[in-house]
């Protein structure tokens, strides 16, 4: 239960619902309390209140605070969520706390609405913002582009280290929410050549210039840098951040390891949900109801059709089924087993495909590599359901059928799931998204034939 201080008594107090005093305060307190209130709680906290709240409540809590404080509630939302929530407010106050956001998480929100809202969000903000928002915004999620951020400690490689210090003096207030650890050096024509460790210049002559302390061709990337690259730069590199140039290698912004790990768990997790029938890879329940239900609905359709070949197969094949009764026990095990074995196979290409490892027109190896495996694994699988099914019926000629349907279907399974992402990927389709419907109904149809099949052709043997 999260504990919370009551502004006006400054005693402590258990809170088991802080929508309901985020809201009391938001109405009826000052923003000085409502802000207090809001930096007591927990960020997942802070956002389970925001997400009890109705639209016209939310606008009350948002307008409520001062906006540099709205933007810290927000920060800490998911992206969508926050994106939603700055769609609700006049395009002033979105602006105000736009404002006091990052450079990255500005774009990210900005990229998030529609261009109409977010043009009237730009139109608010200082002109040289504004543009830069603008030029983040093209770049996407997972490019060096759009995780990179403007606000950094940038100097002339001619500047000496009392102009440095000078200037950090001047500026302080400014470079407070900004990492000082480094400083990036350019030249005349706005080139990086170099990077300094602010503690250089703790135990130099003040007449140094910054071109001998700094270091040389330090290293960096390209604007348009994907997150695979980027993952592999930080997993090789113990850096916190690396600088980001265009193609003149003039200095863009810097991106932090913090964020490229962000966006490797977005990424993951939004192709978890791609996975499992989420169309967008991103679902809240806040978001609208119709938008929810015409996403899912868009999968779950599709799974029908889908569904009905597989259940066509059984139909075809009811007269044996009605006559080995025995066979309906092993159906699902042999679909089941079957499934698993093609999941963990679409796991590892999906895997290979994001390290780069394997080319989507390299079909024919991973198609052998993943058959290698399942015959192994379809032989012992196979023989253990046999041994399971003469002990269930007696019948040492059940056993033969559903050990050779399992071992069968096993084939075909990992055969699906290694291969079917590398063709979608190569006719630039989601892979996240298609693998598992094609492998879960595929595998059911060609269980279901193999084990019916076989038993219609044994049929005499069975009965």
């Amino acid at each position: 239960m999260p504990s919370s201080e009551d502004p006006s008594s400054g005693t402590t107090q258990l809170d088991d619902r802080p929508w309901e005093e985020m809201l009391r305060l938001a109405q009826e307190g000052t923003h000085v309390q409502l802000e207090e209130y809001v930096s007591h709680l927990s960020t997942t906290d802070q956002a389970l209140a925001l997400s009890r709240l109705d639209e016209e409540q939310e606008m009350q809590v948002l307008e409520a605070m001062n906006a540099a404080d709205a933007a810290e509630l927000i920060s800490h939302l998911p992206e969508i969520e926050a994106a939603r929530m700055l769609a609700l407010l006049d395009s002033t106050t979105a602006a105000a706390i736009v404002h006091e956001l990052p450079s990255d998480e500005q774009a990210d929100l900005l990229g998030d609405l529609s261009d109409d809202q977010a043009e009237a969000i730009l139109e608010e903000l200082p002109q040289d913002e504004a543009e830069a928002a603008r030029e983040l915004s093209a770049y996407e999620d997972d490019e060096a582009g759009g995780m990179m951020v403007r606000e950094m400690l940038r100097f002339n490689d001619q500047m000496l280290v009392r102009d440095v210090i000078q200037d950090l003096s001047e500026h302080g207030e400014d470079y407070s929410d900004i990492d000082v650890r480094y400083a990036y050096v350019c030249d005349a024509e706005d080139r990086l050549v170099g990077v300094l460790p602010m503690q250089n210049l703790l135990f130099v002559k003040r007449a140094e210039q910054l071109s001998d302390l700094m270091i040389r061709d330090p290293l960096s990337v390209q604007a348009t840098a994907s997150l695979d690259d980027l993952i592999e730069l930080f997993d090789t590199h113990n850096y916190l951040a690396v600088p980001v140039v265009d193609e003149l290698g003039k200095l863009q912004g810097i991106v932090h390891r913090e964020a490229v790990q962000y966006e490797e768990t977005r990424a993951a997790e939004s192709d978890y949900l791609k996975s499992q029938g989420i169309v967008g890879g991103e679902e809240l329940r806040t978001m609208p109801l119709w938008l929810r239900a015409r996403r899912r609905l868009s999968w779950l359709s599709i799974n029908v059709f889908l569904n009905i070949g597989a259940a066509a197969v059984i139909a075809y094949f009811q007269d044996t089924l009605q006559a080995v009764i025995a066979l309906a026990v092993f159906l699902p095990i042999i679909s089941d087993m079957s499934g698993c074995s093609g999941n963990q196979a679409v796991a590892v290409s999906m895997r290979e495909l994001s390290l780069g490892l394997v080319r989507p027109t390299e079909m024919l190896r991973v198609w052998w590599q993943e058959v290698s495996v399942g015959l192994i694994n379809g032989s012992a699988l196979g023989i253990l359901v046999a041994i399971v099914a003469v002990l269930f019926d007696g019948n040492p000629y059940l056993g033969i059928v559903v050990g050779i349907a399992l071992f069968a279907n096993t084939i075909v399974a990992v055969s699906i799931g290694g291969v079917v992402p590398l063709v979608l990927k190569r006719f630039g389709f989601d892979p996240a998204v298609a693998s598992g419907p094609l492998l879960t109904t595929v595998t059911d149809m060609c269980g279901f034939f193999f084990v019916l099949g076989l038993a219609t052709a044994m049929l005499s043997k069975l009965i």
